[in-house]
């Protein structure tokens, strides 16, 4: 056994007697001597340590629907959750269920915190659960309205609604506003429902793939969100270049940011400053810039009346 591993009984161990008081004992006594010294010595306190800083780690959870935006611009959602991140010191997880139903659900049960969204999902979730209004987005040209395009071929010899009876026909989404409601409430003016004035309907469940299904012929027309119609427009001109506008609606309340009703109302208010503030610092107004809009404004209930009318005709007709 080396040295440097010996206790103070091996020392005793290892003494020989000699005249008087042995050397073992001498030990033995220094041995105890020390050891209760050392046991009255006050011991130092522990170093102190810094209690972290309380930090939020529930992720906020952001809905983004690839209903309303196209792969390509899904950058700029990604973007502006880290910008969320950043400012608020919480972790944001974006969520995409595909649908709108889905995503009212998740609002519903509190199971998603805000989300991006079409009008006509936010005016059935105010009217059956309570959804709320965050902000809306203004557009580069400063409106906050926006219009149901029906599409058709480029080489489409027709010049009316009219002209699409007995023809395929692509809705986005059973809950969409521009891609479902308008052109239904259109068809029910004269009297008439998508299933019996077409030949075939089909659900894209995305505007840019309602856009691709006419330029490549897979359908005879679909209604679409001028918003994406733009938006494509301005990111891949060829694609829009192989259809054409048979049709603009008047315009209606644009889609907004909404909360689950029981979000706390400090943290809807933190969410409502942040948005409406991005277009006054540089890595906001990047983002921005990217979704083609100017900035964040408030909205009001009122603003979705005019979906409401729309969607309240389409019912008494789907209910005949």
């Amino acid at each position: 056994m080396s040295a440097s591993r010996l206790s103070p009984y091996s020392v005793v161990n290892r003494c020989r007697p000699r005249s008087g008081i042995s050397l073992c004992l001498r030990a033995t006594i220094a041995v105890l001597i020390l050891l209760a010294l050392g046991s009255c010595k006050e011991e130092p306190p522990p170093p102190a340590q810094e209690t972290p800083a309380t930090t939020t780690t529930t992720p906020l959870r952001l809905g983004i629907g690839s209903m309303i935006t196209p792969k390509e611009g899904y950058i700029y959602y990604q973007q502006l959750g880290r910008y969320i991140e950043q400012r608020l010191q919480r972790p944001v997880q974006l969520v995409d269920r595909g649908n709108y139903e889905a995503f009212n659900k998740l609002l519903q049960e509190s199971d998603l915190d805000l989300a991006f969204i079409c009008g006509g999902p936010y005016v059935e979730g105010k009217e059956t659960f309570n959804l709320q209004l965050l902000v809306k987005p203004e557009t580069l040209s400063g409106e906050t309205v926006y219009y149901s395009l029906v599409l058709v071929p480029v080489g489409s010899t027709a010049t009316a609604l009219a002209d699409l009876r007995g023809k395929s026909f692509a809705f986005t989404d059973p809950k969409s506003n521009t891609g479902y409601i308008v052109p239904s409430a259109l068809l029910a003016r004269i009297n008439e429902t998508p299933g019996h004035f077409f030949s075939e309907i089909s659900y894209t469940y995305a505007h840019d793939r309602s856009i691709r299904a006419v330029a490549e012929g897979v359908v005879d027309a679909a209604a679409v969100d001028s918003l994406i119609y733009d938006y494509l427009t301005h990111i891949e001109p060829k694609l829009t270049s192989r259809v054409r506008i048979l049709l603009r609606s008047s315009p209606y309340g644009i889609p907004p940011v909404v909360v689950r009703p029981d979000l706390p109302p400090e943290t809807r208010e933190q969410l409502r400053t942040l948005l409406l503030d991005m277009g006054k610092n540089a890595d906001g107004q990047k983002i921005l810039n990217g979704m083609l809009l100017r900035r964040f404004v408030p909205a009001t209930d009122a603003d979705y009346n005019s979906i409401r009318k729309d969607r309240e005709l389409v019912r008494q007709l789907e209910n005949r």
